[in-house]
């Protein structure tokens, strides 16, 4: 039901996005979407490149006096730093002064990618594989997230670890974790780890090195009955799982239990089922499976986790071999983050929140807003008479 793209290279004039598929009626302004721009370029750990974007949308086609048109919208991010970059990344003829750049830095798309698409310059693969993109899916998150309020369905991040410090001292209500979230520079609900944790950080940048982490998406009051077990690719599991993946630099995902699961007997890991009419209908005292059952969600809180390797851009110098000559050399940069995973948590929001968002007009479907909140309310209304 809904669908987008981007577009753009980390040092180029701009980066933007196309979404199709957003119903018409609903409210929408450039403030909404840079709200959560704003929280992706935060965090303890981030590099120059920071001090030097400060990334505002312009909506340039879908919306017309604040609510969208039901036409694809398009959204565009202007790179500050393109001023610097006008030679190396223009569109015209390679002028003789401008160097190809030859040489893959471990960790990142370069070599393969320049393997791939047969290019010897590997900035041409690795202004495109940055991270610069995910600004583009804040932005299309940031649209769907609109969607789902309307139905009160409401996305949060938290970090519970960086590096090998893990927060242990979680609220057990997310209301209260958002609130801890969004005041802490690591977006940690644990103050105590949080300290822990820059540590780790101020350390790993005194050597010249990056550290990763582990953060943890919930999204709150979905309905019963999204997604699907008919076919492998309608899963909601499997289709969120793919989202956060394709965020870069991440290496594994959970849900629920997770991983855990493998080390214990069913009679600890599955969630019994309960019934009060006067309380919810049917219910669970534990949310084990993370609120995905079958690749369905079950009514209870979606709770996802994402395992962020180190940044691979080190000050600290790794080896590699030239593409063209062979020759080994260490790979070193001056400009890199020490750790992202508080702003890879903001993008998990993001590209869950798209992925929620088309469950959700998959469901209950709609060219308008109304006419989907009727069908969603209809819907509601069935799942109260169980």
């Amino acid at each position: 039901m809904l669908r987008y793209l981007t577009s753009g290279e980390s040092h180029g004039k701009l980066i933007n996005a196309i979404l199709e598929g957003i119903p018409s009626g609903l409210e929408l302004s450039e403030e909404d979407v840079n709200i959560d721009l704003r929280r992706r370029q935060s965090g303890y750990g981030r590099g120059e490149r920071m001090k030097i974007e400060r990334d505002e949308v312009e909506i340039t086609s879908g919306v017309r006096f604040g609510k969208t048109m039901g036409s694809p919208i398009s959204m565009i991010i202007r790179n500050r730093d393109w001023e610097n970059w006008k030679n190396e990344m223009s569109i015209i003829r390679r002028n003789k002064g401008i160097n190809m750049v030859t040489r893959p830095r471990p960790g990142h798309a370069d070599l393969a990618g320049g393997i791939k698409y047969n290019e010897i310059d590997l900035r041409n693969i690795f202004e495109r594989s940055s991270a610069r993109e995910t600004a583009c899916r804040v932005a299309v998150g940031a649209v769907a997230r609109k969607i789902l309020a309307e139905l009160g369905i409401k996305i949060l991040s938290h970090v519970i670890s960086i590096g090998n410090i893990r927060a242990k001292n979680i609220p057990r209500n997310p209301n209260s974790i958002v609130h801890l979230a969004e005041r802490s520079d690591l977006r940690c609900a644990d103050a105590e780890a949080e300290r822990k944790m820059k540590d780790v950080i101020d350390k790993a940048k005194n050597k010249g090195d990056s550290v990763g982490g582990i953060f943890e998406i919930i999204v709150m009051n979905p309905p019963v009955g999204l997604g699907s077990h008919t076919q492998w690719d309608r899963k909601l599991d499997g289709k969120l799982a793919r989202a956060l993946m394709s965020i870069q630099a991440i290496k594994g995902i959970e849900t629920g239990m997770g991983f855990r699961t493998a080390d214990l007997f069913g009679s600890q890991v599955h969630d019994e089922i309960y019934y009060r009419k006067d309380k919810r209908g049917f219910y669970r005292k534990t949310n084990n499976a993370g609120g995905i059952e079958g690749g369905i969600s079950n009514g209870e809180d979606i709770v996802l986790r994402a395992a962020m390797k180190p940044i691979p851009t080190l000050l600290t110098p790794l080896r590699s071999v030239d593409i063209i000559t062979k020759k080994p050399f260490k790979a070193s940069v001056e400009r890199s983050d020490v750790c992202a995973v508080p702003s890879a948590a903001v993008v998990g929001e993001a590209v869950v929140a798209f992925e929620m968002a088309d469950a959700v007009l998959e469901k209950f479907g709609g060219d308008s807003l109304k006419e989907m909140k009727r069908n969603f309310n209809n819907y509601r209304e069935y799942i109260n008479r169980l």
